[in-house]
């Protein structure tokens, strides 16, 4: 018997974050024996992080990070202006734990925009590190992360004004797998990679009238959002101690969302499944060892069933 066209694409999934994975551990090695014999130190580089993936390491007890983004995403009939910060605190050896809000506004070509800026998810985490990188091994940085995302934003009962919908009502769990490494190039300078795999589940959410999944007046039902599956790389070039060039590509797969209820007639939307793929190239500047800045933007294009936008970023990363 063929293999069904889902298996199939569970296996090219699963074949395409093996080979991820595979480059990430393999490429270091290979560029830093043929790196030159002076070589940039560690502390001679500076960096605020990509935009998009998650460092392994861990803080040392007793500090802090406070890493705000300010963001546009713009799409062809939207702009979603928001805010959202990284606030994470050492609190033992190899442990981090922290908290996201997430802060948000939206206009839209065809109605109203949000009538105010509002509250979204906001998300609390712990990284636990595995392993700790050194210099000449091949064995990377490596953490495990779980992610617990509270809703928290408005989502339904939006009467008027769908665009004050900037939740999902629902409670999400992530797990993810992060890994760090380091590798010198011909010329001496250092080359930082990042590598995030991740794969989250949401519970159901109540819906009553409008909201952000489609429903309209009169809706009394449930939405149970789907899966998702995510894989990022990220490549940092250290071109002088205080510049860095930057790099981010990801991959996410979506499973189909559900909206199951009756307005009053019965009613039941299927989202479909949806691939995404973003570039998110940025420059980063810092001052010192424990603040820096962030410009750049996120590119999505291409996939299936996902909306093309342009997300210009800043942000400032601060370390105490």
């Amino acid at each position: 018997m063929l293999p069904s066209t889902k298996t199939l694409l569970r296996h090219a999934r699963l074949s395409l974050l093996a080979c991820l994975f595979g480059c990430f551990l393999h490429c270091a090695p290979v560029w830093a024996q043929t790196a030159a014999s002076v070589r940039q130190s560690q502390d001679d580089a500076w960096w605020t992080g990509p935009m998009l993936a998650n460092s392994a390491g861990t803080l040392l007890p007793g500090h802090f990070l406070v890493e705000p983004y300010l963001y546009d995403i713009s799409s062809r009939h939207s702009d979603s202006y928001g805010s959202r910060t990284y606030v994470l605190y050492g609190l033992a050896n190899r442990l981090t734990v922290g908290v996201i809000p997430v802060l948000g506004y939206n206009t839209v070509s065809t109605g109203p925009g949000s009538s105010h800026v509002g509250l979204g998810d906001w998300t609390l985490l712990a990284q636990y590190q595995l392993t700790q990188f050194h210099e000449g091994s091949w064995l990377p940085t490596i953490s495990a992360e779980v992610q617990e995302t509270l809703p928290t934003g408005k989502y339904d009962r939006l009467g008027d004004r769908p665009a004050d919908g900037l939740g999902s009502g629902a409670h999400t769990t992530i797990v993810q797998l992060n890994a760090q490494t380091y590798a010198w190039l011909p010329n001496g300078r250092i080359l930082r990679m990042r590598l995030n795999l991740s794969q989250s589940f949401s519970s159901d959410a109540t819906l009553e009238d409008v909201s952000v999944y489609g429903t309209e007046s009169g809706f009394r039902g449930r939405a149970k959002p789907g899966s998702t599956l995510y894989a990022g790389l990220s490549w940092e070039y250290s071109l002088t101690r205080s510049w860095v060039l930057a790099l981010d590509l990801t991959y996410s797969h979506n499973s189909n969302t559900r909206v199951i209820g009756y307005a009053p007639d019965a009613v039941r939307l299927d989202s479909g499944s949806s691939t995404a793929f973003a570039l998110a190239p940025a420059i980063e500047y810092s001052w010192n060892p424990n603040m820096g800045v962030l410009l750049g933007v996120r590119l999505i294009r291409g996939g299936h069933n996902s909306t093309a936008s342009t997300a210009p970023v800043v942000a400032l990363n601060m370390v105490f």
